[in-house]
Order: C-alpha cells, then structure tokens, then sequence
C-alpha cells in the first residue's frame, strides 16, 4: 500500500494537482495525500537504510536553511512556514524512493511512472499543436500582432492569449513564433521538462536486456523515441547541451573519449540542423542576458552571504531568476544552504560513480550480521549479478549527469527530480552493499570535510566562469 500510494504522490505532483483531481483540487488535496502517504510510510522506517545516508541529514540542513533564508535575510517570519512547506513536498521525494522502491523491480515501477507522466504531456501538447494555426517555426510575427507579449525571463516571452494551451508556451524568437512543449506544476516551463525527459532517457534502458533484440526493439527503442521528441518539442538549449553530454559519458568507455566527442559533437550539428532549438543560437552572445544574471545572483550572494536573500526571492529582489541552480542555492541560501545542497550532492555522485565504475564492484560475499542500534532489514534480495548492479549504477550515473547540465542553465536546486534521482543513487548503492559487492559508504566526517571544500569552491567557480564568459562576449 505505501508503495502504491507513493507512486500516486509523486504523479500527482509532477502532473499537477488540478490536472489529477480537477475542481476538488483547491481542498488541499495535496496536502492530504502527503499526510496520508507519510503516515502510511513510517511502518517501511524499521526495514529501511534511510537512517545510514548522509543524504537524509543534508535534507534536514536544507529544511533548516530555507527557514532560516526568510528569517535572516527577509525578516519575514511566516515566510519562513510558507517556503518551508513549498519544499518539503519535493524532498520528500527521496525518502519516498529510499522507504519503497529497494528492488529492481520497483525501480522499473517508477522509471515506468515517469515515462507515463511524459508521454501524457507530450500526448497532450502534440494535441495542442494541431490546433494552430498557422504553425511554423518561421512564423511571421506580422500575423500574430493579437498576441500580447510579456516578459518571463531572459529568453522566453510568453504570450497571453484567450486559448488556452495548457502544454504549449509560445515564444517570440528572432524569426517569429515558435511553440515549446512544457508540463504544469513544477515541469512548467519547457526548459524543466526538458531536463525531466534528459534524466528519464538514460533510465529507460533500465529495460534493457542483452542478447534480446526482439524485446530491446519493441520497448526501450520506441519509449527512447518518444523521449527523443519530446525534447525536441521543448526546443530546449539545455537539454539539448545535455543530451550532447549524456552521449559523451555513455559511450567513452566503449569507443573512447575522442570519438565519443567527436560522435557528440556530430548529434548536436544534426539537431540544430532540424531545428531542435526553434532557430535559437547557441553561443556566448545569445548567453549574454543569462549571464549577467549569473554576476546578479553572485552579487546578491555577496550581500547576504550565510543564509541568503531567501528562499525563491531571488526573482523578486533583482526582477530575474539567474537560471543557474548553483547560483540561486548560493544567493537565496548563502553558504549554510549551498554546504546542505553539496553534502547532498557530493554522497549521490560519489555513490552513483562507485556503483558505476568498472573497478567498483566485487563479486557477491556473505556480509557480517549489523548488531548496530541503526541496524535495518534486508529485504529478500532478487537475483542480481554484479554486470546487472553496475548497469543500474551507470544508468543513474547518467540520469545526474543530465540533471547537473540542465541545472547550469536552470534555477532548479531543488526541484523533485533531483531529490528522487538521489534516492534511487542510494537504492543502488545499498543493493551493492547488500551483497558484499561494494566498499561501506563514505564515512560522516569525510563527507562534511569533502561536501565543505565542495561548497567553498563551488562559488569562485561561478565567479571565473561569469568572467570568462564576459571576456567572450
């Protein structure tokens, strides 16, 4: 049951609300799930390992952080229970995933989710897009002066129009209209759904299996597909930079790293080719306005240096978001939330590599029985080989991979995808460890002193790439 009623929570947050429960939605229904699910969930705590990760103590720092962002740096004490309450529904994500989904099996449940969420999306806005007319990607401009333009960021001009195009977002580029696909809720935008569907495509071929064409080509090739055109219907930039770097680290193992750039490379030519930004540039002059937000948010940062300006006040103090999920966490949260933010960060890498890398694992030996008070129940193990526990690994290796491009370009440290991809890094791992596969977690204070030095240099990092990229302007 609390399996069933996680996979519901979490597709009702990425569909939207109102999209699942229509009217009844404005009852706080969303609320309630998540009380229901939580309580529902507190049995799965005495078999779990959630207590052994120093993720579920860098959440809790987090929680703390966004609080302390409206306190100190806005003074606004309700705001702190408000912004507080819009982040727990997405970190909630990663207990949801490390309490229900610890087999294979389940982790196929949920990537099966999330493929359903997408296509339903994609579905919809492809609906959408046979009801326009005229459509082009050349569209004059001349023809739609009935079209209100407003501004909505640095590079996105939404129009409000009187129909209502729930999955499309129209955007007034250098040549006309161009219509990008994009979800609700938290996907909202055509660059969150891009990155949603650039860490789903990796994770498809959780399906995969080898010697089997036949089964290959009838369900991983068409769900990779149908992921394929809807990050093309975004005409996200960022998705596509991102797609471009999910390749490269995919296959550099195989055919090495050259001809995995140089393979890269030529997959970024053919979709600019087609199109797939909407006639958009990719360069340092089109990133000129992004930029600059960039230097804002490492001003802000300046100002408020240890706990922020305050949790998604960003947009309000200097009209923009920065669209740099390193920069926002810094600016919004200061230093204390960007340590919390990398002490997360840092472990679910370092997980996903080690499961991943070739010299990672060991073949399968009897473990020692933990007598510790945080001992957990193992759960009945399903017949898993260390090739079959290293392909999961790499998998989600890649889904972060993707993620962590996308988030240069957006203001989304926090989003829910990011979180859930941390659950299941850790799923992994603790399947891995397990089955004396792998060697212990790193220890709590290697994981502070590492997640620390992270942080610190995260920030003058920004700081030469902002320099640098103004000097190629």
């Amino acid at each position: 049951m609390g399996f069933i009623l996680a996979l519901f929570y979490l597709m009702t947050s990425y569909l939207g609300t109102i999209t699942v429960f229509g009217t009844i939605a404005k009852y706080h229904v969303q609320e309630i799930l998540a009380a229901v699910v939580f309580f529902v969930s507190i049995p799965a705590l005495q078999k779990t390992f959630l207590q052994k990760t120093i993720q579920s103590m860098a959440l809790g720092g987090l929680a703390i952080a966004v609080a302390m962002s409206m306190l100190v740096g806005m003074n606004y004490y309700r705001g702190a229970i408000t912004e507080f309450g819009d982040f727990i529904p997405n970190a909630f994500a990663y207990f949801l995933v490390v309490l229900h989904c610890r087999t294979k099996l389940r982790l196929q449940i949920l990537v099966l989710l999330l493929f359903f969420v997408s296509v339903f999306v994609i579905v919809n806005g492809a609906v959408e897009l046979q009801t326009i007319t005229p459509f082009s990607f050349n569209h004059p401009q001349s023809d739609v002066d009935d079209l209100q333009f407003t501004d909505a960021g640095p590079d996105i001009q939404a129009a409000d129009t009187n129909a209502a195009n729930t999955y499309l977002m129209p955007q007034l580029g250098a040549d006309g209209i161009i219509w990008r696909l994009k979800g609700q809720n938290f996907i909202g935008d055509p660059n969150d759904f891009g990155q949603l569907l650039v860490c789903l495509l990796p994770l498809t071929f959780i399906f995969w299996r080898p010697k089997n064409l036949v089964l290959n080509m009838a369900i991983v090739f068409p769900m990779a597909v149908t992921i394929g055109i809807g990050i093309y219907l975004t005409h996200s930039r960022g998705a596509l930079l991102a797609i471009m770097g999910v390749f490269i680290a995919a296959f550099r193992r195989k055919i090495g790293v050259v001809a995995s750039v140089i393979l890269g490379g030529g997959l970024f030519v053919a979709a600019m080719a087609l199109h797939a930004t909407g006639g958009r540039d990719i360069s340092a002059d089109a990133g000129a306005d992004r930029t600059a937000l960039w230097g804002d948010g490492l001003a802000l940062m300046k100002m408020h240096p240890l706990f922020g300006a305050g949790f998604n006040q960003m947009a309000d103090i200097i009209g923009k978001t920065a669209h740099n999920s390193i920069i926002v966490c810094a600016a919004e949260l200061g230093f204390f939330g960007l340590f919390c933010w990398s002490l997360f960060l840092l472990p679910t890498v370092r997980d996903a590599m080690a499961v991943a890398s070739d010299t990672g694992l060991n073949d399968a030996v009897p473990l020692p029985v933990d007598e510790s008070p945080y001992a957990y129940a193992v759960p009945r193990k399903e017949k898993l080989d260390k090739a079959a526990i290293g392909d999961l690994g790499k998998l989600i290796f890649f889904s972060l991979v993707g993620f962590l491009i996308c988030a240069m370009f957006l203001s989304r440290a926090f989003v829910m995808t990011f979180f859930l991809l941390g659950g299941m890094a850790e799923v992994v791992f603790q399947m891995a460890l397990d089955r004396g596969m792998i060697a212990p977690r790193l220890p709590f204070g290697k994981s502070l002193l590492y997640s620390g030095i992270l942080s610190l240099l995260l920030v003058p990092g920004m700081y030469v790439v902002v320099r640098v990229l103004n000097l190629a302007h």
